[in-house]
């Protein structure tokens, strides 16, 4: 149902070297960039993740409430996303680690713009 998510940011060039980072460190690549926006993700036909400077022309906030949940394929995706998450500048939201006893494992993090991730696998 989902095509792809976008996060707003108020200095795209510099987004996009930390999402190139950030999605490199677990094998997702950038499948393109044009205009206001970028996108990454596995192929063009999958769920990708986006960010662009507002269509308005206003400032890029950050949504009260809002995160994005990145699904990794192990635990160590996990932990090699949000540490590098943090290595690029990123804020610490919640280390990475179990979460309750349904096997959630998870870690939380704030991109250079302020925008709320979540790194997760589930069942593991």
């Amino acid at each position: 149902m989902i095509g792809y998510i976008t996060v707003g940011t108020n200095d795209l060039n510099r987004s996009i070297a930390f999402y190139d980072a950030l999605m490199g460190a677990v094998g997702i690549r950038q499948l393109w960039a044009h205009g206001n926006m970028a996108a990454w993700g596995e192929t063009r036909n999958d769920v990708a993740f986006c960010v662009a400077t507002p269509f308005d022309g206003e400032e890029a906030t950050v949504g009260n409430g809002s995160m994005i949940a990145l699904k990794m394929k192990d635990r160590d995706a996990v932990d090699k996303i949000h540490a590098k998450a943090l290595e690029l500048g990123g804020d610490d939201e919640g280390a990475a680690g179990p979460r309750g006893d349904h096997g959630f494992y998870g870690g939380y993090f704030r991109d250079l713009d302020g925008n709320k991730l979540n790194a997760y696998v589930a069942g593991s």
